[in-house]
């Protein structure tokens, strides 16, 4: 059985006085041919690397590759409904990739409290994904957590 806390955060949120340092979560998806198209569809992204595979098979990867912005999108999935939670803001977001992910990929996307501001209700998180524990991207990312009211 989870704790009453537990379940509270999973479900509305944690406030900015239940985190600690090293607290994390994550979230995993395997990306489709469906996530690929999607996400050039709504982010106008149509670079023929994530959508032509004549085009990709001529370049570094060999093939059709994910968006970068998708893998990513993910971490904002790990804030936005694990942890922090609901309500929390996104400020910031550092990005380095590392590696490509392709379809059928499974991109798991980590988040880790690394500092805690508390006169501002700020969180500082070091966020990576990885497709079967090689990182293809990593960062920082800092968030605002709202008071309840």
């Amino acid at each position: 059985m989870m704790s009453v806390a537990r379940e509270f955060g999973e479900l509305y949120g944690y406030d900015f006085e239940d985190l600690r340092i090293g607290m994390s979560a994550e979230y995993g998806r395997t990306v489709t041919e469906a996530d690929i198209l999607m996400f050039a569809g709504v982010s106008g992204d149509t670079n023929p690397v994530h959508l032509d595979q004549e085009f990709a098979a001529s370049t570094m990867f060999g093939g059709r590759i994910a968006h970068g912005m998708l893998s990513a999108a993910f971490i904002s999935t790990v804030f936005g409904t694990k942890l922090p939670g609901a309500g929390c803001i996104y400020l910031s977001q550092s990005l380095k990739f590392k590696a490509p992910v392709k379809i059928g990929d499974t991109v798991v996307a980590r988040v880790t409290v690394k500092e805690l501001n508390a006169e501002k209700r700020r969180a500082l998180f070091d966020t990576v994904c990885t497709v079967g524990g090689k990182v293809v991207l990593d960062g920082q990312a800092e968030i605002f957590i709202p008071p309840r009211g």
